[in-house]
């Protein structure tokens, strides 16, 4: 078996070069500087000019991306010119003002949305992490961590049972082993996880525990909320003796989201059901005769709560959408005055 094979590379990812050089994947991402692995080991590699040029941010390469690239001569570096199309993409807008966008973790089989069963559990980042799992091509698994710590599992996975419909759930002690043997089964040769949660929740701890060593530094958590500090800084994707690979990430207290199309209606399946069944057709599910929206929510089928998370994450979708559109206007007319420039200068210099 060749090196990059061991790290998920397969006829399928070769019929996707367009260009010639030597394939890798890429583990590390640093100030514009990749650690890629390919059949020759492990180079430092940067992107070239003509790729920065033609390319935006978004296509730029991210850990878990398979590249391709040529040697610089007498080095153990390399010169990306290619990335291959991706077979699935999770990815957020960059927090702040800016419509940006952050690649967390690209061509993963799973995503591993990682919860802790204490003061940090929230139902309502979980809906944010599946809008965006369910989009990204990847399978979404619910993991809820400290398992050993926990005194009423059993109310945890009603709260996740009730926003996370078809999603496989793992519970699981990084201190006792529970439920690593489990959630191990998953990443099997050449299958690619990654590992999604706020700081604190156990990723490192888990990453540890799935690889049988101590390979991600571990930090404690506050006592009084829970909440922990930020020990993994940067993303990197790791080699797991049962064959698969795990990409941690950094913590996400903030979770802004880029975009969903199919998300909503996997997400808010219940909801999208509900609304179905209301007698008008343009029931805006205020005070309309017939609304089954507002009949779940006066009988407790449903929770308000998810209602009004629905709601707003409806309403920051269609504002990352205006704001997108204006973006790409601003984009293309910039575009057009640069072409124009240059071919008025041309203009000016036959003449």
């Amino acid at each position: 078996m060749n090196l990059i094979e061991k790290y998920g590379w397969t006829n399928k990812w070769e019929e996707k070069m367009i260009s010639q050089g030597i394939a890798g994947r890429v583990l590390l991402e640093h100030k514009n500087l990749y650690r890629v692995i390919t059949n020759e080991g492990e180079w430092l590699c940067s992107l070239s000019g003509k790729f920065k040029f033609d390319h935006d941010r978004e296509a730029f390469p991210a850990v878990g991306d398979w590249v391709v690239l040529d040697r610089m001569p007498g080095e153990e570096k390399g010169i990306i010119q290619e990335v291959l199309p991706r077979s699935s993409q999770f990815s957020r807008k960059v927090a702040g003002m800016t419509t940006d966008i952050q690649l967390i973790a690209v061509n993963v089989d799973y995503v591993f949305l990682v919860m802790s069963l204490n003061h940090d559990f929230n139902v309502r980042r979980l809906e944010r992490y599946l809008l965006a799992a369910w989009d990204s091509g990847a399978t979404p698994i619910v993991v809820l961590t400290k398992k050993d710590t926990c005194d009423d599992l059993a109310y945890y996975i009603n709260e996740v049972e009730s926003v996370a419909f078809g999603v496989d759930i793992f519970t699981v002690s990084s201190v006792t082993g529970e439920g690593i043997d489990e959630l191990s089964v998953l990443l099997s040769a050449g299958k690619t996880g990654a590992l999604l949660g706020s700081s604190g929740v156990g990723k490192s701890s888990l990453i540890n525990a799935l690889s049988r060593e101590e390979v991600m530094a571990v930090s404690n958590i506050r006592e009084d909320d829970s909440k922990g500090r930020h020990t993994t800084t940067h993303r990197e994707l790791s080699l797991l003796p049962s064959g698969g690979l795990l990409i941690d990430t950094p913590g996400m207290r903030e979770f802004q989201l880029w975009e969903s199309s199919e998300g909503v209606s996997a997400s808010f399946k219940d909801i999208e059901e509900l609304a179905d069944e209301c007698r008008f057709r343009d029931c805006k599910h205020q005070k309309e005769p017939g609304c089954a929206i507002r009949e779940a929510i006066t009988t407790g089928s449903l929770k308000e709560e998810r209602y009004k998370s629905y709601l707003k994450l409806l309403k920051e979708l269609a504002h990352i959408e205006r704001k997108n559109d204006i973006v790409a206007r601003k984009v293309e007319r910039d575009k057009w005055k640069q072409v124009t420039k240059i071919q008025r200068s041309n203009y000016k210099k036959k003449k």
